[in-house]
């Protein structure tokens, strides 16, 4: 039974050994081994480390070994199996290889920083005192520690990360891990928040109503106290579409228009990131929500691209930013919208009608100024960037004045189909904002998408929070 006793504990003890040796998939910060010392480059580090094997796939698929087999001291910021998973999970990714390479590329190389960064020196002692280096796509990475030692992770922008272990040091620089796929993004205030000062009215629908496939297809649900959103395959018991008349003449209030959306309460939504598209259906206004069906309802025009879109989040309201339409329709009379769910989803949608005893009707909400400031285009230069490559655009590429930068508002109208405008880990679509204030701090990034090498054009407009406007800056793409 000694025997027995004693192998045992042996056992148990090389167990906690070995274990002790593993980078854990847990979100508790681990310091690294007693020197940190590895005999190893960090490639040759990612491979041995099971924890490491999804950053192993991304860097083999993208083809970027370079970045971590070099010779050269860098700081490899190392996200762990838990972060790409959640990585994917949130961008709805089901591989890596589904990410676009040069998205994938341009994230492995915001996490490789072009300086060694260990927080024995001395550099980093006092803690809360973040230091900036250029990462090797061009933008920086903000790097201290807190006062329990704790690496962080661009302390004081939007948003920071906890080191999980530290300090290791492989021959050609030093290694972080952690659990999230990390990025910049400099804090510049909300581009869509109006000023407090500007005027703000709202109307609300004259008719809404949603249509049902067959056999439902001549059947009225005008009465309904919600708006049911659903696409199968566009034409089935369960495919359902939503229709709202508004008439702009309603608005009452003087001034320019300078914001306008179209906000509807949701009453049930399961919220995986299904696209609702906003359609104008034009010359369709003299339906009434007693008679329209499935059936008689007017469709936009095949091939129409909607003037809007939005992914349900559970428990928030429908909001569409419908000003760039807005301020193509001079007559400013009755419009019809149309939404329809994302094709194939599958996914039920219910809206709050104007007949909902609880729930705020569909609304449209205007934020109106005097428009008496001036804006000033002073920059407007194009965009050089390689094949797969990343430009970060900043105030010598694009610059409005006239207004604080954090006021100035970009508003994405077209957007090139050979890449990616990034901001922060969102792509940005049209309808999407940026100020002014994310340029010069280095917020915004456009991806080369590494297959369409023919020039191209970014579409958007400026505006201030007092009125002022410029439209039609047209920002041109040249691929090297």
């Amino acid at each position: 039974m000694k025997l027995i006793r004693h192998l045992l504990l042996s056992c148990c003890t090389i167990l906690v050994l070995v274990s002790s040796c593993e980078i854990q998939e847990d979100f508790k910060y681990q310091p690294s081994n007693v020197d940190g010392k590895l005999d190893i480059n960090a490639w040759d580090y990612i491979q041995q480390s099971d924890s490491l094997s999804f950053l192993q796939q991304a860097i083999t698929y993208a083809e970027v070994q370079s970045l971590f087999n070099g010779s050269e001291a860098k700081t490899y910021i190392l996200p762990n199996n838990a972060a790409f998973r959640t990585y994917l999970r949130e961008n709805q990714y089901s591989t890596i290889e589904d990410i676009p390479l040069p998205i994938l590329r341009n994230i492995l190389r915001y996490h490789t920083v072009k300086d060694r960064v260990i927080f024995t020196d001395p550099t980093l002692a006092p803690s809360n005192r973040p230091v900036a280096y250029e990462t090797e796509n061009g933008q920086v990475m903000y790097l201290s520690h807190n006062s329990s030692f704790i690496g962080l992770i661009n302390e004081g922008t939007n948003v920071q990360w906890q080191i999980r272990t530290s300090n290791l040091e492989p021959t050609n620089g030093v290694i972080h891990v952690v659990n999230s796929v990390v990025y910049y993004s400099a804090p510049t205030g909300e581009a869509a928040a109006p000023n407090p000062n500007l005027i703000r009215d709202t109307i609300y629908a004259l008719h809404d109503s949603y249509v049902n496939g067959p056999p439902s297809a001549g059947t009225n649900f005008g009465t309904a106290t919600t708006l049911r959103l659903k696409n199968l395959n566009g034409n089935s018991e369960v495919d359902r579409r939503v229709y709202l008349l508004f008439n702009f003449e309603d608005f009452k209030k003087e001034g320019i228009v300078t914001d306008m959306q179209l906000k509807i309460q949701t009453a049930f939504t399961a919220g995986k990131g299904v696209f609702t598209y906003l359609y104008d259906v034009p010359g369709y206004t003299d339906w009434t929500e007693t008679a329209i069906n499935f059936n008689n309802a007017q469709k936009p025009a095949a091939g129409t691209s909607p003037i809007g879109s939005f992914i349900a989040v559970a428990g928030q309201p429908f909001v569409f930013d419908i000003t760039a339409f807005y301020n193509t329709k001079p007559d400013h009379e009755r419009v019809t919208f149309m939404l329809d769910a994302q094709a194939g989803s599958d996914e039920t949608t219910d809206l709050a009608s104007k007949e909902h005893a609880t729930l705020a009707p569909p609304m449209l909400i205007a934020i109106l100024a005097s428009g008496v400031s001036t804006l000033t285009l002073d920059a407007n230069a194009a965009i050089n960037v390689s094949s797969g490559g990343v430009f970060v655009l900043d105030k010598e590429t694009l610059a409005v004045s006239g207004a604080a930068a954090a006021d100035i508002a970009y508003t994405v109208d077209a957007i090139s189909s050979n890449g990616w405008l990034i901001k922060g880990a969102n792509i940005l679509r049209p309808g999407d904002r940026f100020t002014q204030l994310d340029i010069d701090l280095n917020n915004i990034l456009f991806i080369h998408n590494g297959e369409n090498s023919a020039a191209s054009t970014i579409g958007l407009s400026a505006r201030d929070r007092s009125g002022g406007l410029i439209d039609d800056i047209t920002v041109n793409i040249n691929v090297q």
